[in-house]
């Protein structure tokens, strides 16, 4: 009978145990943020951009306390509210990292995504007349926002750069731009790492060219939603409205100049000039599916160039496409990630 009281006893407690499930959830913040180097962009989009971001379960609770921040880019034709939860969407990133949260090993971290769906659906975290300047946006007066307005570690050991597709692009373009400001990056199916990403054809071309006021972009279909979004972050001309862009066009002179200005911005083709700031960042990852077309050549590509200048880094092609395993991904390979890397270190 002792026995079995004891035994009673202890499964009576096993069921009072918190379960994973019934742990506190972190909170999502809405903010607006006002970017200065946002100002004037040809497009008209506002400069007042919102700003999601997800506060860990402990941050209400201990006021003390200071967290690393990664700042998270989303994709193209994506936006911060599609990320967070307030628009239904294929990911729901706060609750995977509150699922991720119950795994052993898995810190606490501050996550920020800007809104950078522009008038041309993506700001392709660029810096031209036409879009703006998103690059001295995220790295400079976002994370200067956070710093001063919530409880970070505000130093580059504490911050890590990471994004999806469109995002993934922004986190090497701006991560080997400024390793003064973030320590680890992590690139999710990154896009347009090669001057030859699109290899678009002629009749396609043809068709984006054919888009001459602003309205008619909403209605365009998605490859040619990609030409005038590169057109506007990397062949922008303030010469010629409405649409503010240099449109490659099917004539092979014109092709070549605008063509060689979208290889100027693309990672495989500056990334000699980076080697440097690619070595002094604590740590580099790069993953994309094996069923991403394109996207997964690039990204094999961008591991070999890294191992011939001998720069550390995660690299894996997985099975999958460019959405199917995001969450997971996030879940099992980034937060882990930045959780070595980044410094959880509380200031004396």
């Amino acid at each position: 009978m002792t026995r079995l009281l004891a035994t009673l006893f202890f499964a009576s407690t096993v069921l009072c145990l918190p379960s994973p499930a019934a742990i506190a959830p972190g909170t999502v913040e809405h903010i607006k943020i006002h970017g200065m180097s946002l100002m004037g962009n040809l497009e008209g989009d506002s400069p007042n951009r919102d700003v999601s971001v997800y506060l860990p379960p402990s941050y209400q609770k201990d006021s003390t306390r200071r967290y690393p921040v990664v700042y998270f880019l989303h994709g193209f034709t994506d936006s911060d509210d599609k990320w967070y939860g307030p628009t239904k969407h294929w990911i729901n990133l706060p609750a995977v990292v509150d699922k991720a949260l119950q795994t052993p090993g898995i810190g606490e971290i501050i996550f920020v995504t800007p809104n950078a769906f522009t008038r041309y659906q993506g700001s392709m975290y660029s810096s031209s007349v036409t879009t703006g300047n998103w690059e001295k946006f995220v790295s400079e007066e976002l994370v200067s926002y956070i710093d001063t307005h919530y409880r970070t570690l505000a130093r580059r050991e504490s911050r890590g750069l990471a994004g999806h597709s469109m995002g993934g692009y922004g986190t090497l373009r701006i991560g080997m731009k400024h390793p003064d400001v973030f320590s680890s990056i992590y690139m999710l199916s990154a896009c347009c790492l090669s001057p030859t990403f699109l290899r678009l054809k002629d009749e396609e071309l043809a068709k984006a060219e054919k888009i001459k006021e602003t309205a008619e972009v909403d209605k365009a279909d998605f490859l040619t939603k990609i030409v005038l979004a590169s057109a506007a972050a990397w062949s922008p001309d303030p010469n010629n409205p409405p649409l503010y862009i240099e449109q490659p066009g099917t004539t092979a002179p014109r092709q070549a100049e605008v063509f060689n200005k979208w290889t100027a911005n693309a990672p495989l083709a500056l990334i000699d000039q980076y080697v440097e700031n690619l070595r002094t960042l604590k740590a580099i990852a790069l993953d994309a599916g094996n069923a991403d077309h394109g996207i997964k050549e690039t990204t094999e590509e961008l591991d070999k160039v890294l191992n011939s200048y001998r720069i550390s880094h995660l690299f894996e092609i997985y099975e999958g496409d460019h959405l199917n395993h995001i969450a997971d991904r996030i879940a099992t390979k980034l937060l882990p990630f930045f959780s070595k890397n980044l410094s959880f270190d509380q200031p004396k």
